[in-house]
């Protein structure tokens, strides 16, 4: 892991990896954080192959998203991309044990009560796919703090240890993001 002391360093390879997409200096940037990012999508995807794959995977995407983002605290940033990859890992995962699922093996169920099933499922997946699009749209500290306080179940002290962020930030953060998620869900997904 990095410490306070490398941070000018850190800064300076992530704008020569924008500048140039010399993959060399994205590996310089991601290998400190390789372990942590691990550990986060072992959390969350609960297989070591799987967290494994997560690992490159997230590296590849570093590749595409790190030079259309204006990036000031890398590790966090990084967090949530490997959250947010292991979410919708979880999610595709989901969606294939539901896809392969064989609605005709139930014959304890009637036809009508299997569609308003597959109506209500449906209803969740677009509204989850709608929260997605608008914690995407929240700015970076919002986005953090929301994600740590409500899929983490971090008390704003802990998030305040985690980030540096000054107590009255986060609570203000996680107060906004509320308010402009609260909008966005209202707006179909879109700001």
């Amino acid at each position: 892991m990095t410490d306070k002391n490398d941070i000018p360093e850190e800064k300076r390879l992530l704008e020569q990896f924008c500048e140039s997409q010399d993959l060399d200096l994205l590996g310089k940037l991601y290998q400190p954080y390789m372990h942590l990012v691990y550990g986060v999508c072992l959390k969350y995807l609960k297989d070591k192959d799987s967290a494994q794959d997560a690992v490159m995977a997230i590296f590849e995407e570093l590749v595409l998203k790190l030079p259309k983002h204006e990036v000031e605290n890398f590790k966090s940033w990084l967090y949530v991309l490997s959250k947010n990859h292991c979410l919708m890992e979880l999610r595709k995962q989901k969606r294939k044990r539901t896809d392969n699922f064989d609605y005709s093996d139930l014959e304890l169920m009637e036809n009508g009560q299997v569609l308003h099933h597959e109506e209500n499922y449906t209803f969740q997946e677009d509204n989850l796919e709608r929260l997605t699009a608008c914690i995407a749209q929240l700015k970076m500290e919002q986005k953090l703090c929301v994600e740590l306080f409500f899929l983490d179940k971090k008390s704003y002290q802990e998030i305040t240890d985690s980030t540096s962020y000054e107590l009255k930030k986060v609570k203000s953060y996680i107060q906004n993001a509320k308010r402009n998620l609260k909008l966005c869900m209202e707006q179909g997904g879109e700001r």
